[in-house]
């Protein structure tokens, strides 16, 4: 929908835009996302899009946009769409692959694996610029003393594991990651047309979410 104070007939309405103009967040070449907002476009309405690349065991990390919900549709490749549903306290895993969307609502944490290399999404949202909270910032905003006294934690050990995150990771891990990791393995599915729920066996269930600036960049 466009937005009702346009003025149609003004020599600044604007009605395309080249997304590879306005780069969201860079990791590298081959995993990065542009952004498409009313800033950048401005007879858009109630709607903006991430465009997204991603390679294999790329992940997209466990955020929130708490003014929006999202449409994720892939292109191409293929990825794996966690979510929590915050009232089953369930963690929903789906694949989607060309053609195949999975929709995230409001406010609930989610994130995004790719499971092969050049894979390509794009997400809708239902908001002119959502507001992206990464559990990044969460982890590294909090107080280790925090952390460490609400869920019964030894401080020190807080401190040493959360020291590497300094800044909003939004594609993970980092490009200069150290730590020796196991690539997650994607369990079978259901071969149905539409995404079917995965087991929750080989995934992490401890995620959350907190403000990030990137959405100011917009």
């Amino acid at each position: 929908m466009a937005v009702s104070y346009m003025d149609f007939t003004s020599p600044n309405v604007e009605y395309t835009f080249d997304t590879r103009n306005n780069v969201f967040f860079k990791k590298d070449n081959r995993n990065y996302i542009l952004a498409l907002g009313i800033r950048q476009l401005n007879t858009l309405g109630n709607v903006s899009i991430l465009d997204i690349h991603i390679s294999k065991s790329n992940v997209i990390e466990p955020h929130i946009h708490q003014n929006a919900s999202e449409l994720v549709y892939c292109i191409s490749g293929e990825a794996i769409v966690s979510l929590i549903n915050p009232f089953t306290k369930q963690l929903l895993n789906f694949r989607i692959q060309p053609g195949q969307v999975a929709n995230v609502p409001q406010g609930w944490v989610h994130y995004e694996m790719a499971t092969v290399d050049n894979t390509h999404l794009i997400a809708i949202f239902d908001a002119p610029v959502p507001e992206f909270i990464g559990v990044s910032d969460m982890l590294r905003l909090t107080p280790a003393n925090v952390l460490a006294h609400t869920y019964c934690l030894n401080e020190a050990e807080v401190k040493k594991t959360l020291a590497p995150i300094q800044s909003t990771v939004v594609i993970g891990p980092p490009a200069n990651c150290q730590t020796p990791r196991e690539e997650p393995a994607a369990p079978d599915l259901r071969q149905d047309i539409q995404p079917q729920p995965m087991t929750v066996a080989n995934y992490d269930q401890h995620y959350y979410g907190y403000y990030s600036p990137y959405y100011d960049q917009w």
